[in-house]
């Protein structure tokens, strides 16, 4: 019993160092911009968390706006979400912070209110917590769109921290478990004919439901522990690839013919772009950075064949009919002059780059690698 009260002591102690939030995606590899947060993401004022689960702040996070632009995608896309606690490839999120990873998708007309939110990717305890994972693989995990009808949906990918979860929220504010979580805006634009089966409602989750009201350090059995927001869809893709390394832009991942099941498992093999990869695998991820990412309104065109609607026959990814940036000619920052200012995150340096190196006040121009320099 001391072991665990010294463990929930040391867990809450961390708290306010162990936050986190989604700080962009890529489809098909490709980045979509950073930060995308108050760009393609409904905004997150902070990393902190949200606790309240009839609060309208747990649908698409604090003041979750609609966001200025909308990313256009087709069904069978792999969709990949970058989350960091600070700046890209960081501690990610506490290690004391263990929990579920789900992902959920509605119609943008909702705005998310009511039972309409459906679970595409659900991932608890695997021999490791999904954040244990997450934090591996330095922030990153990815789903693959199912063969949506044409139309505006929200992606919303959430973490649950179980850190505080041995008591009711309702019953003490101060603890309860905590919800991280945003909502990207996304538009289909293949003519696909998959329907969204809803039947969540994320403000109708109960604070006693066993994914949240969760003694992670009093001997709860973690093997049998279920995440809440009931269980994964019917239209799911099976093989996901999950948590782990952004896959090379322009992949094409072959998803295997078999249930969906455990949205982790089966994960798809992958073949390298002909042009190379954009993101470093997760074992060169702690001495590279993200590359600055293409315009978040630019569309990768396709040619593809249809997708199937099932989820237990074999899809193919489009490939993009341009070539995907390559690691010696690393897109250049908001400005291709070599003067000017460089905002945060953007490039700033690197083999062929041609732009300004001076980076915007409180940032300096940090070297990944030869090819690219970033400021951070």
């Amino acid at each position: 019993m001391k072991f665990f009260a010294v463990a929930a002591a040391l867990a809450s102690a961390s708290t306010v160092y162990g936050h986190t939030r989604m700080a962009q995606i890529f489809v098909n590899g490709v980045a979509q911009g950073m930060p995308g947060f108050g760009s393609y993401i409904r905004n997150v004022q902070s990393n902190s968390p949200v606790k309240d689960l009839s609060s309208k702040d747990y649908i698409c996070n604090v003041d979750g706006a609609a966001a200025p632009k909308t990313i256009e995608v087709s069904g069978g896309d792999v969709i990949t979400m970058q989350w960091f606690h600070d700046s890209p490839l960081d501690d990610i999120i506490d290690h004391t912070h263990k929990g579920p990873l789900m992902v959920y998708i509605a119609p943008t007309s909702s705005n998310g209110q009511g039972a309409v939110w459906t679970k595409i990717f659900n991932q608890g305890y695997e021999g490791d917590w999904a954040t244990e994972k997450l934090i591996a693989a330095k922030g990153f995990h990815s789903i693959t769109l199912p063969d949506l009808a044409a139309g505006e949906y929200l992606l919303r990918p959430e973490i649950v921290a179980l850190h505080e979860g041995d008591t009711d929220f309702k019953a003490n504010k101060a603890r309860g478990a905590q919800y991280y979580m945003s909502c990207a805006q996304l538009k289909v634009v293949s003519s696909g004919s998959v329907k969204l089966t809803g039947g969540v409602d994320l403000n109708k989750i109960p604070t006693t439901d066993p994914g949240v009201l969760f003694n992670l350090y009093g001997g709860g059995s973690f093997s049998s522990y279920t995440p809440p927001g009931g269980p994964l869809s019917d239209i799911a893709v099976a093989g996901q690839l999950g948590i782990g390394p952004v896959p090379a832009a322009g992949s094409k991942p072959t998803i295997s013919s078999t249930s969906a099941g455990s949205a982790t498992s089966a994960a798809p093999s992958i073949s390298a772009s002909p042009s190379g990869t954009v993101i470093p695998t997760t074992s060169a991820a702690q001495s590279s950075a993200t590359p600055t990412p293409p315009s978040a309104t630019s569309v990768v065109s396709t040619s593809r064949a249809p997708l199937p609607t099932s989820k237990f026959t074999t899809v193919t990814v489009r490939s993009s009919s341009t070539a995907a940036p390559t690691a010696t000619a690393c897109p250049t920052a908001e400005s291709g002059s070599a003067t000017g200012t460089i905002k945060k995150w953007y490039q700033c340096g690197g083999i062929n780059y041609r732009g300004s190196t001076t980076c915007e006040q409180g940032t300096t121009c940090v070297v990944q690698n030869p090819y690219y320099s970033q400021c951070l």
